[in-house]
C-alpha cells in the first residue's frame, strides 16, 4: 500500500470488528472483569456534534487498554429513548414518537460506529422498547410492594409489615411512612375493610400516589422536574411554568437519604460531585418547635437547626405554598398576600434557593407566640422559605441568619442580638456561634450547649422535639405525557391502585389519535380508545419520568436479552458494579441520585449483590463551540475582513464554521450558502478574508456545530479520536477548533512512514533494536500506561508524537519496536494500528495482544546535560557522561569555547559542580 488511506482502512476494520463480534462480552470467571460505562445519550434529531464523543472516546481508550491488559471488558451502549423532543415533534407533525426515535437512533449508531468505538452492540438497550420497559415496570412493582424498615435499615416486602399489623398494629413499628399516619392496634387493623387497609399501606409503600406541588407547563402539557425549569420557564421551548398541586405518583427516595449521603465516602468520585449530592440531600440535625398563632386555634410547627437562637426570633415566615395561608391572612392584607403568593409559587425552588440576595415578602396581618418568651411576633410570607424543606415555616433570627438579616433590614423588622461579640457589629451575622446573650436561661452557655438545653426544655414542656431533617424530597414519578413508560397500575371503583400482574407485563403504550391532553385535561393516554383493564378498570393515565429507564440500564446491559429476569443472578455477581462511569456534571442531582436509590433498593431486596452502582465516576468537560463572525456593511451587500472592519460601519453576522479554516473564509462556499450572498463583494486583507471568532456553546443558531462525520470524512476517525484527546484534560471544558488537527494527521502519516515508503515498499525488518530505539519505546510504554490509568489522555498523544519523531530520526524500522508501539497506540488510533499490525503478519486482532511490559533498564540515562552558569546567568549547556567525576567536569568546562568566550581571559574564583544538576562559575 503506497500511502495511508484512512477511508479504506477504517471501513475495513469497522466491518471486521462487527462481523467477528470482536468486542462481545460474556461472563468468564477465569478472567478479571472491568465494566466501563458511558452515560447513554438521548437520540436527538440533530445527531452527534464533535463535543459529544469526548467522553465516549475516553472510555473507549480505557476499554481497549484493559483488554490488552488481560481484563474481560464490558463496554456497552444504548439509548435513553423516551423524551419530550420526540413527543413535541409528534404533536407538531402527527408522526408517532417511536418512528422519530428509531430514525434518530439509527443515525446515532452510524455515527458512533464511524468513530470506531469498541461497543458490544449485542448488549444494546433502548428504554422505549417494551422488552426493556417490561422490567422498568417490574421494578416499579417491587417498589410498590416494599416498605423501608428502620430496624433492619433496608427495604423489605410489604407482606412483612402486614404480618406485624395483624399481630400488634403499628404502635411499635419503626418504618418510614407519611407523617400523618395514625396509630392503631391489631384489633383496629383487622377490623378495617380491604379498601381502608390498602389506603393505610400506601402511607408506607416506597412508591405511592399523593397530591404534590409540581412544576406544571401547560404548553408542554406535562410536569417538569426542578432542573428542567429556569426563571419560571421550561428549559425546553421557554414556555411559562406554574406551580400547582396535582395527583402524582411519588418515589420515597427520602427513605434512603441517610445511606445516599453516608455511602459517598466509599466512592471514587470528585469531591465537588460528592458535595453536590451531599448538599442536595441536605441532612441537618435540630428540632421542631410549636408556635401558637395569636387569637386563632392554629399551631405552626417549624424545624430549626439553631434552637439556641430562639430568644432572637423577631418574626416568623411561611412558604408561599403553605396550606394555611388563607386562614392566617387577615382581610386587610388578603389582596396583597394573594398577589404575592400567585407570583412566588410560579418560581421554581431552585431559583428561589439560588437568588440569595433578592428580598421579597408580605405581612399576613397575623402574629405568633414565641413558646420560650411568650412574645408576639409578626407572621410573614416570603419565597426564600420552601414548602418541602422542614415544615414550610421558619423562625426568623435576623441577628444570626444572613437572609433573615437582609429581610429584616429591608422591611424594618427588629434585630435582637443573642450571640456574644455581636453587640457592636452593624451586621451581627458575621459571628454565628459563641456565648449566648440576652437569652433567658441559656445566657452564658456556648452555642452547642445551648442547642441541647433548648431542645431538652422544649421536649419537657411539650412544645418541641429533636429531629433529623433532609432537604431532599420524595421524587415526583408522574409525567402528563404520552411518550414514556406506562405505569403498571389500574384503579378499582373505590379509587385504590392495584398492580398489573407480573405475568401480564409489559403494559404497552396504546395508540392515540393525538399526543395532546384531552379536552377535560387528562394526559394523552386518556385519548386511548377502550384502554381499560379487564374491560372495566381504568389504567393510570400518567407515564413514568425520563429518569425511570435510566435508573437501572447499567444492570440490563449485563444480560440484555434475558426474558426471565431483569438480570441473571450469576451474571450480576460477575459484572458487579460499574468500574468506570463517564458523563456530564448535569446529572449530579438527578440521574446519579435516582440510580443509586434504585440500585440500593434492588440490593436490599436481594435481586443484586452490590449496594452502589458506580465505583469511579469521571465528569468530562464540554467541548464548546468556536463561532466565526463576518462583518457586513450596513448599507450594501459587501463584507469586510476582520482587520479592516473598524474603518467601516458594519454589522456582525455568523458564518458557518464548516466554511472557515484557520479563521479564513472560503468565499465561494459562503456565496453558495445563501442566495442573498451570491452577489456579495468582499474586501480582503493580505489576499484573505479573515473572520472573527467567539467561544460559546455549540448551537445551530450560531452555525458553530461541527459533526464528527465531517471530521472523519476529511481526516479519519483515528485523527479525530486523537485530536479530541489532545485538546486538553478530559475533565476540563475547552473550545473546539481545527487549528491543531493537521499536526495529528501528520503524526499518523509519519507513523505510516515507519512501515512503508512513498512507493509502498515494506520497510520493517526483523533486526535487533539499538539502545536508543528501546529507550524511545519504553518511555512511551511507561508514560501511556500511567496516563490511561489517570485518564490523562492529552499527554499521551504528545508522547506518541515524541516517540514517532525519535524513531524516524533513528530511521528505526525494527519489527519488535514497532510491534509493541502499535499495541500501546491501538487504544487511541485502533484502525491504523490494526492495519499495520496485520502488515506485520498477525492474523488475530490487535485487541487480543498483551500490553507491552515496561522495562526500566531501557530508559536509564548514561549522560546528563549540565547547565553552565557564569555569575548566575545561563551561558551554555554541556553534555557529560554520568560516571564523570566533578574534577573532570570542571576541567572540560574550562576548555569549552563558549565558556572561554564569556570568561574573557579571566580565571574563575570558584567552580562549583553539583553532580547531575549544574555547573556554576564565579568570576
Amino acid at each position: 500500500m503506497a500511502e495511508y488511506n484512512h477511508k479504506e482502512i477504517e471501513q475495513k476494520w469497522q466491518h471486521y470488528w462487527a462481523e467477528n463480534k470482536i468486542f462481545k462480552a460474556e461472563v468468564n470467571p477465569e478472567k478479571p472483569k472491568f465494566y466501563v460505562l458511558d452515560m447513554f445519550p438521548y437520540p436527538s434529531g440533530a445527531g452527534l456534534h464533535v463535543g459529544h464523543p469526548l467522553g465516549y472516546i475516553g472510555s473507549d481508550i480505557v476499554s481497549r487498554f484493559k483488554r490488552n491488559k488481560g481484563f474481560n471488558v464490558l463496554h456497552p451502549m444504548g439509548f435513553d429513548a423516551f423524551g419530550l423532543p420526540a413527543e413535541q415533534y409528534a404533536i407538531q407533525t402527527g408522526q408517532h414518537p417511536a418512528i422519530t426515535t428509531e430514525q434518530n437512533i439509527k443515525r446515532y449508531k452510524d455515527q458512533l460506529k464511524g468513530i470506531g468505538l469498541s461497543y458490544d452492540w449485542d448488549k444494546e438497550v433502548q428504554t422505549c422498547d417494551p422488552k426493556y420497559y417490561k422490567w422498568t415496570q417490574w421494578i416499579f412493582s417491587q417498589l410498590y410492594n416494599s416498605f423501608y424498615n428502620n430496624v433492619s435499615n433496608k427495604a423489605e416486602p410489604i407482606e412483612n409489615l402486614m404480618a406485624v399489623f395483624e399481630k400488634e398494629g403499628n404502635k411499635n413499628v419503626k418504618a418510614i411512612c407519611d407523617e400523618d399516619t395514625s396509630i392503631f392496634d391489631a384489633i383496629q387493623w383487622n377490623g378495617l375493610t380491604e379498601e381502608k387497609k390498602a389506603l393505610v399501606l400506601l402511607k408506607y409503600r416506597l412508591t405511592y400516589p399523593a397530591d404534590a406541588l409540581v412544576n406544571w407547563c401547560p404548553e408542554l402539557g406535562t410536569v417538569l422536574a426542578n432542573d428542567e425549569v429556569k426563571d419560571g420557564f421550561s428549559e425546553r421551548g421557554g414556555y411559562p411554568v406554574e406551580r400547582k398541586k396535582m395527583r402524582q405518583w411519588m418515589m420515597r427516595i427520602t427513605a434512603y437519604a441517610d445511606r445516599l449521603a453516608g455511602n459517598l465516602e466509599k466512592l471514587n468520585w470528585s469531591e465537588s460531585m460528592k458535595d453536590m449530592q451531599t448538599n442536595w440531600i441536605g441532612k441537618s440535625y435540630g428540632c421542631e418547635l410549636d408556635f401558637k398563632v395569636a387569637d386563632k386555634n392554629i399551631t405552626l410547627t417549624c424545624f430549626t437547626t439553631r434552637p439556641d437562637t430562639i430568644f432572637g426570633v423577631t418574626y416568623m415566615v411561611l412558604a408561599p405554598e403553605h396550606e394555611l395561608i388563607d386562614e392566617l391572612t387577615t382581610s386587610t392584607h388578603k389582596e396583597e398576600v394573594d398577589a404575592y403568593v400567585q407570583k412566588a409559587i410560579n418560581r421554581s425552588e431552585r431559583e428561589r434557593m439560588s437568588e440569595v440576595k433578592t428580598v421579597s415578602g408580605v405581612f399576613t396581618g397575623s402574629y405568633v407566640i414565641n413558646p420560650f418568651t411568650k412574645e408576639k411576633v409578626q407572621l410573614w410570607v416570603a419565597d426564600y422559605v420552601l414548602a418541602g424543606y422542614g415544615t414550610g415555616v421558619v423562625m426568623a433570627v435576623p441577628s444570626s441568619d444572613d437572609r433573615d438579616f437582609r429581610f429584616a433590614t429591608y422591611y424594618g423588622l427588629p434585630v435582637k442580638k443573642v450571640i456574644g461579640g455581636t453587640e457592636d457589629l452593624e451586621d451581627p451575622t458575621e459571628i454565628k456561634y459563641g456565648k449566648m446573650i440576652n437569652s433567658g436561661f441559656i445566657t452564658g452557655m456556648e452555642s452547642k450547649d445551648a442547642v441541647l438545653a433548648t431542645i431538652e426544655h422544649a421536649e419537657k414542656e411539650g412544645f418541641g422535639k429533636a429531629k433529623i431533617n433532609y432537604r431532599i424530597r420524595d421524587a415526583v414519578f408522574s409525567r402528563q405525557r404520552y411518550w414514556g413508560e406506562p405505569v403498571p397500575v389500574y384503579f378499582t371503583e373505590d379509587g385504590v391502585p392495584h398492580l398489573i400482574p407480573e405475568d401480564e407485563l409489559p403494559l404497552e403504550l396504546p395508540p392515540v389519535d393525538e399526543y395532546l391532553p384531552t379536552e377535560s385535561g387528562e394526559p394523552p393516554l386518556g385519548r386511548a380508545k377502550d384502554w381499560v383493564y379487564k374491560g372495566k378498570y381504568n389504567y393510570e393515565l400518567t407515564t413514568m419520568p425520563g429518569w425511570a429507564g435510566s435508573s437501572w440500564y447499567f444492570l440490563r446491559y449485563m444480560d440484555a436479552t434475558n426474558e426471565k429476569a431483569f438480570v441473571g443472578s450469576e451474571v450480576v455477581k460477575y459484572w458487579n458494579s460499574v468500574d468506570l462511569y463517564i458523563g456530564g456534571t448535569e446529572h449530579a442531582t438527578g440521574h446519579l441520585l435516582y440510580s443509586r436509590f434504585w440500585n440500593m433498593f434492588l440490593f436490599d431486596r436481594g435481586f443484586i449483590f452490590h449496594e452502589e452502582p458506580f465505583q469511579k465516576l469521571v465528569n468530562q468537560g464540554m467541548i464548546q463551540g468556536r463561532s466565526n463572525t463576518v462583518y457586513k456593511l450596513k448599507t450594501e451587500n459587501t463584507f469586510v475582513s476582520l482587520g479592516l472592519k473598524d474603518q467601516y460601519d458594519t454589522i456582525e453576522l455568523y458564518a458557518d464554521v464548516n466554511m472557515v479554516y484557520n479563521d479564513k473564509l472560503d468565499i465561494d462556499a459562503f456565496k453558495n450558502w445563501r442566495a442573498e450572498y451570491a452577489e456579495a463583494k468582499f474586501i480582503l486583507e493580505d489576499g484573505d478574508f479573515k473572520c472573527g471568532f467567539v467561544v460559546e456553546k455549540m448551537s445551530k443558531s450560531k452555525y458553530n456545530t461541527v459533526t464528527p462525520d465531517a471530521m472523519i470524512e476529511k481526516y479519519g476517525a483515528d485523527c479525530l479520536r486523537m485530536y479530541e484527546m489532545f485538546l486538553g484534560p478530559i475533565e476540563l471544558s475547552k473550545p473546539w477548533n481545527t487549528h491543531g488537527i493537521d499536526g495529528v494527521a501528520k503524526f499518523l502519516r509519519k507513523l505510516w512512514g515507519l512501515f512503508f515508503d512513498y512507493e509502498g515498499n515494506f520497510l520493517v525488518k526483523d533486526e535487533k533494536p539499538r539502545a536508543e530505539e528501546y529507550k524511545a519505546l519504553h518511555k512511551t510504554i511507561q508514560k501511556v500506561e500511567q496516563d490511561i490509568e489517570s485518564l490523562s489522555f492529552n499527554t499521551s498523544v504528545s508522547e506518541f508524537m515524541i516517540c514517532v519523531n525519535a524513531l524516524n530520526q533513528l530511521k528505526c524500522h525494527k519489527k519488535s519496536i514497532l510491534e509493541n508501539l502499535l499495541v500501546v497506540l491501538s487504544p487511541f488510533a485502533p484502525h491504523i494500528s490494526e492495519e499495520l499490525w496485520q502488515s506485520l503478519g498477525h492474523e488475530q486482532s490487535i485487541i487480543n495482544a498483551p500490553y507491552p511490559v515496561f522495562n526500566a533498564a531501557f530508559i536509564q540515562e548514561d549522560e546528563y546535560e549540565y547547565p553552565i552558569m557564569i555569575n548566575g546567568k545561563l551561558r551554555t549547556k554541556i553534555m557529560f557522561s554520568l560516571d564523570k567525576q566533578p574534577k573532570e567536569i570542571e576541567l572540560e568546562t574550562l576548555k569549552n569555547e563558549t565558556v572561554l568566550k564569556w570568561l574573557e581571559g579571566k580565571q574563575p574564583k570558584k567552580v562549583i559542580v553539583v553532580p547531575k544538576k549544574i555547573v556554576n562559575l564565579v568570576v
